[in-house]
């Protein structure tokens, strides 16, 4: 911080313009040195926190202690009170029309009345954000919901929350509520269970639904992308919450905590995370944006690029254009009503 001392008195008589003048060329310097510091690594969520696990140090913060909806984040915290209660995974849980979402009307691929053990369901509503599935881990908590609340209300002072509220499972309340800051000691937590990690962590995994394999995909598109070495992963979305993101990543050798809220797409997400790996692991270079390939992975582009792969971005953005216009032209897409984290 920049502080301005009146001198005493002295012989040396400034001319008032050249003070003037002098000053402005010093506020001027401070402010284009503390743009420069933002500027270097660009957020497009509303509240950023990166913290170095080993150190605790703070390595990027941006709003950090803003209390806002924190959306499917919350499933972690429903996955730590689940399994805090030292319940039977392997307990067959039927899906019940009491979880279905009437709050944002979301839809699911688990389907009311399938039996699927604790542990699937667990897995579902980590790995695939499936609302119906924390719902159930809720209602047949010991207590029913309000034995959970009261679980959940304890672990948050256990953990030092003192800046968070949840009152429900999914997440699909805007009352749901923390803070960056909050929510990297959720993380850290989180990491403590051998469950969490490894269901949060895997790419896929095919799940026994009324005698059916049916395959489930991880929200979050990072994790088993190539370069990546994750050891968390937790995905939210409500239209109040914004795109949002936990992660623990490995990056230069050195493991650290992110969580990224109120993001205004899942692109502006993707390019955060990418762009505090390339801080993590010292390339000044920030990541501009990521656009899909028509193969369907992330396609990233730097900012600082050449002209040959400019041009290929070009090719490959119109032939994807003009496929998905003939695939229009084919047939009409029926859609549904979906909300992805």
């Amino acid at each position: 911080m920049l502080i301005l001392r009146r001198s005493a008195p002295s012989s040396l008589n400034l001319n008032p313009r050249f003070q003037t003048d002098m000053i402005k060329h010093l506020l001027a310097t401070v402010l284009m040195t503390f743009s420069a510091a933002a500027l270097a690594v660009p957020f497009g969520s509303q509240s950023v926190l990166v913290v170095e696990n080993d150190t605790g140090k703070i390595l990027l913060e941006k709003n950090a202690n803003t209390v806002v909806p924190i959306a499917s984040l919350t499933k972690l915290m429903t996955a730590m009170v689940v399994l805090d209660a030292k319940l039977d995974m392997n307990e067959q849980i039927e899906i019940d029309r009491d979880d279905v979402d009437r709050v944002k009307f979301s839809s699911s691929r688990v389907p009311v009345g399938a039996s699927i053990s604790r542990s699937d369901v667990l897995h579902l509503a980590l790995m695939s954000s499936d609302n119906r599935a924390a719902a159930a881990l809720a209602r047949t908590y010991p207590g029913g919901n309000e034995g959970f609340k009261a679980a959940v209300r304890r672990k948050i002072r256990a953990l030092g929350m003192t800046q968070t509220s949840i009152e429900e499972p999914t997440g699909l309340s805007p009352h749901n509520r923390s803070t960056a800051g909050d929510l990297v000691k959720m993380a850290v937590a989180s990491v403590r269970y051998p469950d969490i990690v490894r269901m949060t962590t895997e790419p896929k995994e095919t799940i026994d639904i009324n005698g059916r394999g049916v395959e489930y995909r991880n929200t979050n598109r990072l994790v088993g992308a190539k370069g990546w070495d994750i050891g968390l992963s937790k995905t939210g979305f409500t239209n109040e919450a914004g795109r949002c993101l936990i992660m623990n990543i490995t990056a230069a050798g050195k493991k650290a905590t992110l969580v990224l809220l109120n993001a205004g797409a899942s692109s502006a997400r993707v390019v955060d995370a990418l762009n505090i790996r390339r801080f993590i692991s010292g390339d000044a270079a920030p990541v501009a944006r990521v656009a899909r390939a028509s193969a369907g992975g992330p396609r990233i582009k730097a900012s600082a690029g050449g002209s040959k792969a400019k041009a290929k971005a070009r090719t490959k953005v119109v032939k994807s254009n003009v496929k998905s216009t003939k695939n229009r032209k084919v047939a009409k897409v029926k859609t549904t009503r979906k909300r992805r984290d």
